[in-house]
């Protein structure tokens, strides 16, 4: 059986509170303050343009801290057409190292269909969504930009909330089912069925962010895989909370990313005499290092 990652959130959030239960928050005793470790930047090609059209995230919720920094934008949908969203993954425990990243290539005319769907849907200032009476969800955040600017919303709990929440009004609920449809539209857009079809996403630089890692005892870890790059944990990518990052890149994030494709998310990681567990992210085509990971904080 598959799914997406990014469809688990609401449903994950029980777990996550139980990893949090089980894992202090205490990563990267190892690193240092100041910025992140980052390899030398790569020079785009000039037939790319980074900059986002389009871009649907999830926001805050009740998960544990080290989670977010790595957390993937449901949706990110470049200029020149190149789309990015996770694909379906088995549904096993413990799952794959790797997020199951997928581009599609968008023509000139779905690109402008898209972004002017967005607004149509409710993606500009001044849209009463309303906020639900649930807690602790994360809220889905909508950028688009369009030749009048960018127009962000932020919606809390848009799938989760129910169709009789005496907290929102009629208008409220009619404005969060357009947003809703919106979404869902770029879920099919993306689905093994869609036109063109979708390949791994190539990132060209990942971000590594280790803590500490604590054997669960249940035997499902693996065995520990030795780190092939620059010594764990990097640098702090955000110092209060002690959540570390580096990036890997070239002919050492090729040989990462064989390696990790062999692990699973338990996996222990050997650095310099430690274990770590390590939670992979790829840069996506508007990220250059760690800290720009900081803005899903």
């Amino acid at each position: 059986m598959t799914t997406n990652r990014g469809l688990l959130t609401a449903v994950a959030v029980p777990l996550l509170l139980l990893g949090a239960c089980a894992r202090p928050g205490v990563a990267g005793e190892a690193g240092e303050a100041g910025a992140p470790a980052s390899a030398a930047p790569v020079t785009e090609s000039a037939t790319t343009d980074p900059t986002i059209a389009l871009r649907v995230e999830y926001r805050g919720g009740f998960v544990p801290a080290e989670t977010i920094p790595s957390r993937i934008p449901l949706f990110s949908i470049y200029a020149d057409g190149r789309a990015i969203s996770e694909g379906p993954v088995t549904l096993i425990y413990p799952g794959a190292a790797l997020p199951n990243l997928r581009e599609i290539t968008l023509s000139e005319a779905q690109l402008r269909d898209l972004t002017a769907g967005a607004v149509a849907a409710g993606v500009t200032s001044g849209v009463d969504f309303g906020t639900p009476g649930v807690a602790d969800i994360p809220s889905t955040r909508i950028t688009v930009v369009t030749a009048g600017g960018e127009q962000v919303v932020e919606v809390m709990a848009l799938s989760e909330a129910r169709p009789d929440d005496a907290s929102l009004t009629a208008q409220q609920q009619a404005a969060r089912k357009k947003l809703s449809d919106f979404v869902a539209s770029l879920h099919a857009l993306f689905a093994e069925a869609a036109s063109p079809a979708a390949k791994p996403y190539p990132a060209q630089r990942l971000a590594v962010l280790a803590t500490p890692y604590q054997d669960a005892g249940d035997g499902l870890a693996g065995a520990p895989v030795k780190w092939p790059a620059a010594d764990l944990p990097g640098g702090f990518l955000n110092e209060e909370l002690r959540i570390n990052c580096l990036t890997v890149e070239g002919a050492v994030k090729d040989e990462v990313l064989a390696l990790a494709a062999k692990a699973n998310e338990r996996t222990p990681w050997e650095s310099a005499g430690k274990k770590w567990q390590i939670k992979f992210r790829p840069l996506l085509p508007d990220e250059k290092e760690c800290a720009d990971l900081r803005r899903q904080a």
